[in-house]
């Protein structure tokens, strides 16, 4: 099962550093522990990224449990929360991220389509 510590989740192997230029997606997940729907969040984020940001995200994980106050840097009141530091402006999406069409109009991937 995958620990919730904070880390930061590459989209692929990183290069040298030297070469190492600033993803383009810089998203933050504040989770609560290894509860279903922390676990639900991340993996659906890593599905979304992979598919329409590939190569260009970069995903830290901040469980809450084990450091609470970082949440009062980004305003966190609920978890899952997901921010949008990079590009600007932020953008928040609070839940489990199960809605691919509403994660990508809330990170402004995609415009809505009806």
């Amino acid at each position: 099962m995958t620990s919730f510590s904070p880390c930061l989740m590459p989209s692929a192997a990183p290069p040298p550093a030297s070469e190492a230029p600033t993803p383009e997606w810089q998203l933050k997940l504040y989770v609560a522990g290894q509860t279903a729907k922390s676990i639900a969040a991340l993996e659906n984020l890593q599905r979304v990224c992979e598919t329409h940001l590939a190569g260009r995200y970069q995903i830290e994980v901040i469980d809450l449990l084990v450091n609470p106050r970082l949440a009062a840097g980004d305003q966190i009141l609920a978890v899952p929360t997901l921010v949008r530091k990079v590009p600007e402006p932020i953008r928040k999406i609070i839940g489990d991220l199960s809605n691919e069409e509403r994660v990508l109009v809330g990170l402004d991937v995609r415009p809505l389509m009806k």
